[in-house]
C-alpha cells in the first residue's frame, strides 16, 4: 500500500468532531440546541441523538472554514490529493456557490466571459454579481431526444477564436444527462490560446475514481472545477468541492472570494460528510463504482428490450461527436409510449413508488450511484415494463413526435449587461407580450436549470412560443410569475405566466 493510500484513510475533521462530542464539554456557544438537549423531541426521536452532538460551530478543536489552519485545512489537502488537484475547498452551499466563486475569482466588471449556453443558472448569477459581459456559444442539440447534448472541442475553439477578448471560458461537463465533452482536447485548446477554463462538473465528482468513466476535468487540467459531492457520491445535500489546478488562477483569490460568499456559520455535518466521502472514494471508490456501473448497464440492457422505451447508450453518444457518456446516468425516452417525461415521472412516483432524478419533455433521467442495489433497479425496470404494457399498444395514444419550437439562441441579442438588467427598474408583463422587451430575470426550465433567457436579452417570438409550449406540457419554469406579477396560484388551471422586463 502506498503512503498516499494510507493517508487517504484519515478523516481529520470527522475525527476531531467525534472527539469533541465525546469530551462532553459544557457548551455556552452556538448552536442553541446545545448538543441536542434543546432540540424538538419529534426531531430527535426520528433521527437519533448523536447527530446533534456534532452539529458544531467554529471552535479551536474543529477549525474554521473561513481561514482553516487545522483539521479543515488537512481535510481539504487530502481532498486535493485524492482528486488530483493542487488545492481544494469545501463548499457548504452546493455547486451553486462554487459557480459563483469561479466567476468572481476570474472575471471583473466589464470583462468578457465565454459561456457555453447549456450553463446552469448559477453561472449567470455569478456573471450578474461580477458585472462581466457574457458571450455565448451553443451546444449540439439532438432533436430525437429533445435535449442539448454538449459542446464539441471544435465549437469551443471556434468560440475562443471568435471572441479574443474573452479570457475566461466556462462549460458544463458532464451535463445532467451524463454526456461529457472532450475535456483533454478542450483544456489543451484553452491553454494553447491562453484562456482560463472553468468547468461546472456538478455531475462528475466520481469520474476520477474509475477508468471506465469519462476523464474528470481536474485530470484533464481545467483551471477551476466545481463538483457536487452530494449528487453522485457520499456527501450530504449541499456538500460540494471546488478544485484549483495549475497556476493560471490565484488560489488565494479563490479563498478570499469564498470568504465573502460562504456562511461564517458553516454546517460541520456537511463538512464531515465531505471528509468521509473523500476517504470512501479514495480508498474504495473503484470497487463501489464498478458495482454501480454494472447495475446501470444491466438496467440499460433490460430497458432497451422493453417495447416503446429507449435508454441512451454510449455507442450512440460517441457517434454524435467527441463525446463520452457517464453510464451511471440512464436517460430513458418515453415518447413512443405517448407520454411526456413529466407524465411518466408522475406515474412512476404515484403508482410504483419510484422517484426519478429529472423529467423533461420526452425523457426521464435516473441516476445510479454507489447507494443503489440490484433490487432498486429491478423495481425501476418493473415499473417501466408496466407503463409500457399499458401505453405502448394503446390505440388512442400516439407517439410524441412534434419538435417544440426551440428558440434560436444564436440570434439572442444582449441589449445590456446582465447586471444592469437585473438591478435596473423592471415591471411584470404577460409572457405573450414580452417579444421585443428586455428580460430582467433568468428564465429556465428547471431542472436542468439551463437559462432560456438571461437578464439583458431581448425576448424574441420563438423564445416566447417555446416557453408557452413547455409550460403547457408540464414543465416547471423558473423566473416566470403568476397573473399581474404575483405568485402563481395552485390548482389545476395554469394561468398565463408573466415575466419581468426592464422598464423602457
Amino acid at each position: 500500500m502506498t503512503d498516499i493510500a494510507e493517508r487517504q484513510y484519515r478523516t481529520p475533521l470527522f475525527d476531531a468532531m467525534v472527539a469533541l462530542a465525546e469530551a462532553r464539554k459544557v457548551s455556552f456557544h452556538t448552536p442553541g440546541h446545545k448538543s441536542g438537549k434543546g432540540i424538538s423531541t419529534r426531531f430527535r426521536k426520528f433521527v437519533g441523538s448523536k447527530i446533534f452532538t456534532i452539529d458544531l460551530t467554529t471552535l479551536d478543536e474543529v477549525d474554521c472554514l473561513q481561514k482553516p489552519v487545522g483539521v479543515i485545512k488537512e481535510a481539504q489537502e487530502l481532498a486535493a490529493e485524492a482528486h488530483g488537484a493542487d488545492r481544494s475547498f469545501f463548499l457548504v452551499n452546493g455547486t451553486t456557490v462554487g459557480n459563483h466563486a469561479m466567476v468572481l475569482s476570474t472575471a471583473r466588471p466589464g470583462d468578457e466571459i465565454l459561456i457555453a449556453r447549456n450553463a446552469h443558472k448559477s453561472i449567470l448569477a455569478g456573471v450578474i454579481q461580477s458585472g462581466a459581459l457574457p458571450r455565448f456559444f451553443l451546444p449540439r442539440f439532438d432533436a430525437d431526444l429533445g435535449i442539448a447534448v454538449n459542446v464539441t472541442a471544435a465549437a469551443v475553439e471556434m468560440a475562443m477564436r471568435a471572441h479574443p477578448n474573452a479570457r475566461v471560458v466556462t462549460l458544463t461537463s458532464p451535463n445532467y444527462y451524463g454526456i461529457a465533452a472532450d475535456m483533454p482536447a478542450i483544456v489543451a485548446a484553452a491553454h494553447r490560446l491562453d484562456r482560463v477554463l472553468l468547468v461546472d462538473e456538478a455531475h462528475g465528482p466520481h469520474l476520477h475514481f474509475h477508468p471506465a468513466l469519462p476523464p474528470s476535468a481536474v485530470d484533464a487540467g481545467a483551471d477551476l472545477t466545481v463538483q457536487s459531492t452530494h449528487k453522485i457520491v457520499g456527501g450530504m445535500t449541499q456538500a460540494s468541492m471546488l478544485h484549483v489546478k495549475g497556476k493560471r488562477v490565484d488560489g488565494s483569490r479563490v479563498a478570499r472570494v469564498l470568504q465573502m460568499l460562504q456562511s461564517t456559520s458553516p454546517s460541520y455535518i456537511l463538512m464531515a460528510s465531505l471528509d468521509l466521502a473523500r476517504m470512501q472514494m479514495a480508498t474504495e471508490g473503484r470497487k463501489l463504482l464498478a458495482k454501480a456501473i454494472d447495475l446501470a448497464e444491466e438496467a440499460r440492457r433490460r430497458i432497451n428490450r422493453i417495447p416503446g422505451l429507449r435508454c441512451l447508450e454510449e455507442r450512440e453518444v460517441r457517434t454524435w461527436a467527441d463525446f463520452r457518456l457517464d453510464v451511471t446516468k440512464l436517460t430513458i425516452s418515453v415518447k413512443q409510449l405517448g407520454l411526456t417525461g413529466y407524465e411518466a415521472s408522475t406515474l412512476l412516483n404515484g403508482e410504483f413508488g419510484i422517484q426519478v432524478e429529472m423529467a423533461d419533455l420526452w425523457n426521464i433521467l435516473v441516476i445510479v450511484s454507489i447507494g443503489d442495489r440490484r433490487d432498486d433497479l429491478g423495481r425501476l425496470v418493473g415499473g417501466l415494463e408496466a407503463l409500457a404494457r399499458r401505453h405502448f399498444a394503446s390505440a388512442n395514444r400516439h407517439p410524441l413526435t412534434e419538435i417544440p419550437p426551440m428558440p434560436r439562441l444564436e440570434d439572442a441579442t444582449l441589449a445590456c449587461s446582465p447586471r444592469e438588467a437585473y438591478f435596473g427598474p423592471s415591471s411584470p408583463i404577460p409572457l405573450s407580450e414580452a417579444a421585443g422587451r428586455i428580460s430582467s430575470d433568468i428564465i429556465t426550465i428547471y431542472p436542468p436549470g439551463i437559462p432560456v433567457v438571461v437578464p439583458g436579452e431581448l425576448f424574441v417570438p420563438d423564445t416566447v412560443a417555446y416557453l408557452e409550449y413547455m409550460g403547457a406540457h408540464g414543465a416547471r419554469i423558473d423566473g416566470v410569475l403568476g397573473p399581474g406579477g404575483g405568485e402563481e396560484p395552485g390548482g389545476a388551471e395554469r394561468p398565463e405566466p408573466w415575466v419581468k422586463v426592464l422598464e423602457a
